[in-house]
């Protein structure tokens, strides 16, 4: 069966169950892109609030009929204001969303027996952090389920591994990490360790093997696995081809039409996504050291995502007095939802200071754009190390260690500087290059991603 072909499999039904947060929403959806592209149905559920989101922020996915959504009945999602003072920067705020997914487990039940009443197989895709929303569904009579692992393998590995207790020794680049406990909570730990059914399918992992390959296989071995279950390093992302067409549309955003009068490789690009909530203090640190280093930028100053989007106002983050009227012919600052994958593809963009979320971190290996690693909680500090310590296309911004200290303007004009005017960050930014070369290559029609990964669970699926 091949992607855009009249074939229709009505024979099996796939249901997608995202965790309600930005970054895995997208995924799913844009998995779900790539799924119906081969003829099959997807019924993406969530949220009214949540499903709104998912398509409100949907990148260059094309609308597609074979994606039904399914708005299904929660109570009102607690609106909390995102709290840049929180310890650890962990969002706390967005609980609400996901207590309210805890509520989905029988209406999602619901659906799936519905479903399984028309079709021969139902095909469950579940976040592993909503495992819990699909553990009466999954237990249907001919329903199989998959989980969806929304972090590199790498760091899913790191922290099952250290979980068992280190059951064998781990070779390469990154043999002793510092124990997850560090900077994952304990409630995060335990829903890895306890997120997947015996009785699934198999494993989807949002990566590519080139890059990934080696903890894959170390995620399939019985020590840790439990026992053995089919592999797919599957990461729909749309590549270079989709992101220049869709630069030539008319609207496009302003900061897009501002990178194209800067010369290339010139720009470093500043967002720390859509968890991140900076303090006044905070943010005018970091707008006085890009200021201080004399480089272009583009700074996203927006606050953290609420568990409802759509509710009430976004707190406004003062920057210092005069800052964007002094800075005007050198950069940029922007308080709105930006088309990420498109700036980090654009040729002006030379770096990019990230909090190190997977999207983000793979959007910059997809396009060659070299890290400024500054993560703040949860998965972020290990993807940090992937990227800088394995892949080498990145430096630290500061070590974890001093995560507690205010980052200072001096220490962010420094770190621009290295990274996008001296001879190490030339090296990154050549590595970089050299990496998303042979990423796109393994991705493109023919290679690993591209073709055999998902081809392969097609055709698992619908066998």
């Amino acid at each position: 069966m091949e992607p855009g072909g009249e074939h229709h499999d009505l024979q099996v039904a796939v249901v997608m169950v995202p965790f309600p947060s930005q970054s895995h929403l997208n995924q799913l959806l844009q998995l779900s892109g790539l799924i119906a592209s081969y003829g099959l149905q997807v019924h993406f559920v969530g949220t009214a609030t949540h499903n709104r989101q998912a398509k409100l922020r949907s990148n260059s996915l094309k609308p597609d009929s074979r994606i039904q959504f399914h708005d299904l009945p929660t109570p009102p999602i607690a609106a909390l204001d995102p709290d840049p003072n929180t310890s650890g920067k962990v969002p706390l705020h967005t609980y609400p969303a996901f207590q309210a997914y805890a509520n989905l487990r029988e209406p999602i039940l619901g659906l799936v027996e519905e479903l399984s009443l028309k079709t021969r197989r139902v095909v469950i895709i579940y976040d592993w952090l909503v495992f819990e929303a699909v553990r009466d569904a999954v237990s249907v009579q001919n329903v199989e389920s998959y989980a969806f692992n929304c972090l590199p393998a790498f760091n899913h590995f790191f922290v099952l591994w250290e979980a068992m207790g280190k059951p064998f020794e781990v070779e390469g680049p990154l043999k002793n990490p510092p124990p997850v406990g560090e900077f994952m909570a304990e409630e995060l730990i335990q829903c890895i360790v306890t997120s997947t059914f015996k009785e699934r399918g198999g494993d989807i992992h949002n990566t590519c093997r080139l890059i990934d390959g080696t903890y894959i296989d170390l995620l399939s071995r019985e020590e840790i696995n439990g026992s053995s279950k089919p592999q797919w390093a599957i990461r729909p992302t749309f590549l270079q081809a989709d992101l220049t067409a869709n630069n030539d549309r008319k609207a496009q955003h302003k900061c897009l039409e501002w990178l194209d009068k800067q010369a290339p490789g010139s720009v470093i690009y500043v967002s720390f996504g859509t968890t991140t909530s900076f303090t006044n203090e905070e943010a005018g640190e970091i707008a006085v050291g890009l200021e201080q280093s004399r480089q272009k930028f583009i700074l996203v100053l927006k606050d953290a995502d609420k568990a409802d989007i759509f509710a009430g106002e976004d707190r406004k983050i003062e920057l210092p007095e005069g800052f964007e009227e002094r800075v005007q012919e050198n950069g940029m600052v922007v308080r709105d939802w930006v088309p990420q994958l498109e700036i980090l593809a654009h040729k002006s963009i030379g770096g990019f200071m990230s909090h190190c979320g997977w999207n983000s971190c793979f959007e910059s290996l997809l396009t060659g754009v070299p890290v400024a690693a500054w993560p703040m909680h949860s998965d972020q500090p290990l993807n940090a190390l992937f990227l800088t310590r394995v892949l080498k296309t990145g430096l630290v911004v500061r070590e974890w260690a001093q995560r507690k200290e205010l980052m200072t303007a001096s220490v962010i004009k420094n770190v621009v500087e290295r990274l996008m005017a001296s001879e190490e960050g030339r090296e990154i930014r050549k590595r970089a290059k050299e990496l998303s070369a042979a990423i796109k290559v393994s991705m493109d029609e023919g290679g690993e991603a591209g073709c055999w990964e998902i081809e392969s669970f097609i055709a698992h699926i619908t066998r």
